[in-house]
């Protein structure tokens, strides 16, 4: 009987790698794509970027102009983000299997989380373009209709893991629905809420650049503009102050998740 488990398990094993390697066969030949000058490529992109892309004494004088695009930026994605977790929390209650009122707003709920999340954040930004231009109010909004479609899946299923004994138990004393959600379901799940809702932040300041070259605002667009005019060195600069700024951001959600979970 084992022997048939594990028989099964490898064949299964066998197949998913075989298929595997003819799709990355397949679409090498369909696109044709050279592996080997792509290889090739990577030591002469590091060569460029080591005697290029670095910064110098003279790109430090664009930080005054930097900074305030950076704390822009970082400032829209957490407002972005917070916000969209308020909603999400009433999409999620209202979609969850255990805390929902009816099937139809379940229904609702679900359907506005699924077309959210799968709109990728581009062509979010693209779309709002058309109503708002570029203006850091698009950046806002495509970041915001992201988070809300991730943040409202993400947020249902916390809630649906969260164990059925405290709200029976709660019913069974004849408890109504908002007392149950705040006595059982929100103390259970709000850990792992919070350490979603930092998650996305982390995940927004990142996309808020390429959002930003897009809409023309923030940190994304001084990138973009420092390195249309060739300006590598600035635009160097740019990319480490970015970097550096998501390191803090994701040191101190690391130290928040590690006290709440």
């Amino acid at each position: 009987m084992l022997d048939d488990i594990f028989t099964k398990r490898r064949n299964d094993n066998l197949g998913f790698f075989a298929l595997l390697i003819v799709l990355t066969i397949g679409s090498i030949i369909i696109t044709k794509y050279d592996v080997m000058k792509g290889f090739s490529s990577i030591s002469k992109a590091l060569i460029w970027g080591g005697s290029n892309f670095y910064p110098d004494a003279e790109s430090l004088r664009i930080l005054p102009e930097i900074l305030p695009k950076l704390q822009e930026t970082v400032l829209m994605s957490i407002a972005a983000t917070t916000v969209a977790a308020v909603f999400a929390l009433f999409l999620s209650l209202a979609g969850s299997r255990t805390t929902r009122i009816n099937r139809i707003f379940s229904v609702i709920s679900r359907g506005i989380a699924s077309l959210f999340r799968n709109i990728p954040l581009v062509a979010w930004a693209m779309v709002l373009m058309l109503a708002f231009s570029q203006s850091p109010l698009t950046g806002y909004f495509a970041l915001f209709f992201a988070s809300l479609g991730f943040l409202t899946r993400a947020f249902m299923e916390t809630i649906d893991e969260v164990g059925n004994n405290s709200i029976e138990a709660l019913q069974a004393t004849g408890a109504g629905y908002f007392h149950i959600i705040f006595q059982a379901v929100l103390p259970a799940s709000m850990p792992q809420m919070i350490s979603w809702l930092l998650y996305m932040i982390e995940t927004n300041i990142r996309d808020a650049t390429l959002v930003g070259v897009l809409t023309g605002t923030g940190i994304g667009f001084s990138f973009d503009l420092y390195y249309k005019r060739f300006d590598y060195h600035a635009a160097s600069l740019v990319v480490i102050f970015i970097v550096i700024t998501v390191m803090l951001i994701e040191f101190v959600s690391n130290n928040i998740r590690r006290v709440i979970l």
